[in-house]
């Protein structure tokens, strides 16, 4: 966020925002055409996280405009990838892992991305 600022809704206000935006749309789009399901956490330390999680990132920082801590999207991204793809995850079953809570980050959530491996005998 540019410190002289106080509107907080104008994406201009923001230094590097408007980049994870479009960042979040072209990847969207991409994910459209190639029919991908692809998991976004966008943003950084005071985002503008209303246009990101617009913009279709699943989570995405700073919903708070605070200082993040740096291992929250890693803890998000690990369960993620470590869930079963039928388990839907949002960030209230990540709340006790995550330092700041809801205020450095927060989403719509996912569905995990492990699959199970059946063998047959």
């Amino acid at each position: 966020m540019i410190k002289r600022n106080i509107r907080y809704h104008d994406l201009y206000n923001y230094r590097n925002s408007k980049h994870f935006v479009n960042t979040v749309l072209e990847t969207r789009r991409y994910d459209k055409e190639n029919n991908t399901d692809t998991v976004i956490f966008a943003g950084a330390c005071q985002s503008y996280y209303e246009a990101l999680i617009s913009a279709g990132a699943n989570f995405a920082s700073s919903p708070g405009r605070i200082l993040i801590d740096f291992l929250d999207p890693i803890i998000i991204a690990e369960k993620i990838a470590t869930t079963e793809n039928y388990r839907y995850i949002t960030t209230d079953d990540l709340l006790p892992n995550l330092r700041d809570g809801k205020k450095g980050v927060d989403g719509i959530g996912a569905l995990g991305k492990m699959k199970s491996i059946v063998t047959q005998l």
